[in-house]
Parts: structure tokens; C-alpha cells; sequence
């Protein structure tokens, strides 16, 4: 039983007195595991043959497992005591990031004998405790297990735990009928979060192909034509954006001028374009900052990031839903009277990857595009009609994962607030319906 001033700890309890059931224990990790460190390879014992052998980057599969596929295979000789056995939790005992550190995985089964390399430590259940290895590695993942490994931690070249860092973990035991139910409950919610991920990833798959063939086939599958940008639906128009489009540059009002960013008026930066829709942004600016430094950019606008390190990896791209200023990191592209706005922001999305080949670095470093290849930046161009039909087609998509990341969201907060509550005993497992519950998140 643990007794942590007796053990000159600093830990707060695991669990508030107040809350503290009667049935319930505090054990160390220690008292109930084994641990063994994982074996060290060098890279000419990785290749083709050998036995499976789980790296961090396998720690992190879906769900509470580890990721069984693409192992390494280690050539060298690897004892029993290496091999892994269903129900063994795992712990990343070594990363260049602190966050890494201590993210417990379970080892479910694999289709060989399988061994774990040495930057995992592996905790082992002693045969005979009644301890529920899926309730320990949801334990294992909360908020308060993991801030007790990192403050443990021991920094030398890289943030790293060890064996006796795990071993003095306190761990709440309920009775094993409570530990499995809670298990069952957090399951539920999580299997939904991770169906909410499915969808966001297959619904993004579906617009990223969908928006390809719009822009190569058109609405009815209409024959091609070889453009310059390539195959373009036959009837459609290919036109330079400075045929169809104005153009604005933004500034930055004085940082000096406190009143000068307490307005309402939103200003857009690099760090909002996150998403292709902009109806709020983090920084707003006051009328007169924006007649001193700023442009404000009509509704309708997109926006295209053209100077900075973001570049290297991508052009983002959105559309300002309500009037905006900006910064002068960026350009406003104004749509013209033949120009549909949602249709010119599905353009810029499906033939950036043409405007990416033309991003350089300046003197200083900095990755920038310029103005000249964006007013002369090519897009194919239906009639106005088809433009808003293409246009709302892929509004649907969007408005689709748009709720499935909602839906997230509100799922992952609930599965944090459960596994908080249901281990500290502030909720009781036995006062939740989980049938009403699988429902709930499925809806």
C-alpha cells in the first residue's frame, strides 16, 4: 500500500480522501509489475529478416494498441525474456519530445513472436493480480498518471523515465468487475472518436478526389481538352486571374498602439489558415488601424499566404466570409462579375500544386511567391451556373467534415472529462448506463 510521506514523495494523492471509495486501493506500479528495458540494435542489425521488433513510432496506433505493421526485423539474438506476450503494457521510455514521454500502448498480439527496442520499457502483470491491463493503460494515459512520469523524468541528451520512475507510479484499484466496466466505458467513447476520425479523413479523401474530377471532367463527364495546365473539361475557358480577379495587399498596423488592436475588425494573418473558410479570426483592429497600416478585404475574398517558412510545406488558401484585413504576409484575390467566389477558392485548391512550383527563397531566407505568378496564375472557367453548382457540391463536403470534426471534438472532451472522473471516483462507474451511453455517442 502506498504511503508516499513515509516515501518522501512530493505527489499530490491520486485520489482526494473526500472521494475515495471504501472498496478502492492505491497501489505502486511497482507492487503488481514487472519491467524490462527494450533490447539496442545498431542499423546493419535492421533489415529484411529477423525477429519483428516494435519501435516508438509503433506506440502510437489507433486506439490503446500498439501499431503491429511495418515493425523493423533485428538480425541479432533475442532471448524469451525479450519476446512479448498479450496484455503487456508498454511505455516509450525515451523521446526528443517531453510529450512522448511515458505513452503507454497495449500488446494485444502478434502474427510472430514480437520484441520492443530499447527506447520502450515493457511493464509485465504479475500472474495472479486481479488487475485489468485495458484499465491500466487507460489510467496509465491520463492527465495525472502522465504529469507524474514527465515530472520523473531525467533529462541527459534526451528527456528519458526509468524502470523506478514506473515502479513508483500510484495506481487507483477498484475491484476487477469496476476496473473492467470502466475500461468498457471509455472504449465506447473511444471507438467513436475514432470512427469521427475515419469519417474526417475518408470525407476529406472523397473532396480531394472529387474536386479532381470536377476540375479534369466537369458535372456530366464531358470530353477534354490538353490545356496548358493540362486536361480541362472541352467547354471550359482557361483564363489568368488577372482577367478575373483584383488583387489587394494588407499591412500590419504599429504593435506600439495598444488601441489599435482592441477594434472588432477582423485581421487575418498566416496563423488563421487553418481552415478554407474564415468567419472569425484570433487578432481584430480598431477603424483607425486600418485606415493607418491595413487593407480590409471585401467578403467573397481569397486569401493566399505568400511570404514565410509555411510555404516550404504548403500555399494556404481561404475564403473571407465576412470583410477582413490582413496582413502583408498575404494577398486578397477579389473575384470579378464572371468569377463565383467559392468556385475561385475550389480552383486555387485543386491547381496549387502548380503555384507551389513557383514559391522562391529571398535573400534573407524567407520562402515567398510572387505577385507577378499569382496575377498570372492560370484557372480553367466554366459558365457562372456551372461555377455555383461545382461550388456547392463541394460546399456539401466540406459542411460534412465540418460536423464529423465537431463531432470530434466534443467526443475527445468527453472521453477526457470520463477518464478523469472515473478515476479519480468522482463519477462511479455502476451510476452509468452504458447501453444509453453507446447510443448517445453514436448518434
Amino acid at each position: 500500500m502506498l504511503d508516499e510521506q513515509e516515501r518522501g514523495h512530493s505527489y499530490p494523492p491520486v485520489i482526494e480522501s473526500r472521494s475515495s471509495p471504501f472498496d478502492w486501493s492505491i497501489s505502486e506500479l511497482g507492487e503488481f509489475a514487472e519491467f524490462k528495458n527494450g533490447i539496442n540494435f545498431t542499423k546493419t542489425e535492421k533489415g529484411a529478416h529477423g525477429v519483428p521488433t516494435l519501435d516508438v513510432r509503433n506506440m502510437y496506433g489507433r486506439g490503446v494498441t500498439v501499431d503491429c505493421t511495418n515493425l523493423y526485423r533485428v538480425s541479432k539474438r533475442i532471448g524469451d525474456d525479450h519476446l512479448l506476450r498479450p496484455g503487456d503494457l508498454l511505455f516509450v521510455r525515451s523521446s526528443l519530445k517531453q510529450e512522448g514521454i511515458g505513452w503507454t500502448s497495449l500488446f494485444i498480439d502478434g502474427a510472430e513472436p514480437t520484441s520492443f527496442c530499447g527506447f520502450i520499457i515493457r511493464a509485465r502483470i504479475r500472474s495472479g493480480i486481479p488487475i485489468d491491463p485495458l484499465f491500466l493503460v487507460y489510467f496509465c494515459r491520463s492527465s495525472d498518471a502522465r504529469n507524474r512520469l514527465i515530472a520523473g523524468s531525467g533529462k541527459v541528451a534526451i528527456t528519458n523515465i526509468s524502470q523506478d520512475v514506473l515502479a513508483r507510479l500510484p495506481i487507483p484499484v477498484p475491484p476487477l468487475p469496476e476496473q473492467k466496466k470502466i475500461a468498457a466505458v471509455l472504449s465506447v467513447v473511444q471507438q467513436a472518436v475514432e470512427q469521427q476520425e475515419r469519417l474526417i479523413t475518408l470525407t476529406a479523401e472523397l473532396k480531394k478526389a472529387l474536386l479532381r474530377r470536377l476540375f479534369t471532367r466537369g458535372l456530366n463527364n464531358e470530353p477534354q481538352k490538353l490545356s496548358d495546365i493540362g486536361l480541362v473539361p472541352e467547354s471550359w475557358e482557361l483564363v489568368k486571374l488577372s482577367d478575373v480577379c483584383t488583387f489587394q495587399s494588407g499591412g500590419t498596423p504599429s504593435k506600439q498602439r495598444a488601441d489599435y488592436w482592441e477594434g472588432t475588425i477582423p485581421w487575418v494573418s498566416p496563423k488563421d489558415m487553418k481552415r478554407p473558410r474564415l468567419t472569425d479570426v484570433t487578432d481584430h483592429i480598431s477603424q483607425e488601424a486600418l485606415e493607418e497600416g491595413s487593407k480590409l478585404a471585401p467578403t467573397g475574398s481569397v486569401f493566399v499566404v505568400v511570404r514565410g517558412m509555411i510555404l516550404a510545406k504548403d500555399i494556404p488558401v481561404a475564403l473571407a466570409e465576412v470583410p477582413m484585413a490582413f496582413n502583408q504576409d498575404m494577398k486578397a484575390i477579389i473575384p470579378g462579375p464572371r468569377l463565383h467566389p467559392d468556385f475561385l477558392l475550389y480552383a486555387m485548391s485543386a491547381f496549387k500544386k502548380r503555384l507551389f512550383e513557383k514559391i522562391g527563397r529571398s535573400a534573407h531566407g524567407t520562402m515567398t511567391l510572387m505577385s507577378s505568378e499569382i496575377t498570372s496564375f492560370q484557372i480553367p472557367m466554366p459558365d457562372k451556373e456551372t461555377q455555383r453548382q461545382i461550388a456547392n457540391i463541394l460546399a456539401m463536403l466540406e459542411k460534412k467534415q465540418a460536423l464529423h470534426q465537431r463531432k470530434h471534438a466534443t467526443l475527445t472532451a468527453l472521453f477526457r472529462s470520463l477518464l478523469h472522473h472515473l478515476m479519480t471516483a468522482e463519477i462511479r462507474v455502476h451510476d452509468l448506463d452504458l447501453s444509453k451511453m453507446e447510443s448517445a455517442v453514436a448518434a
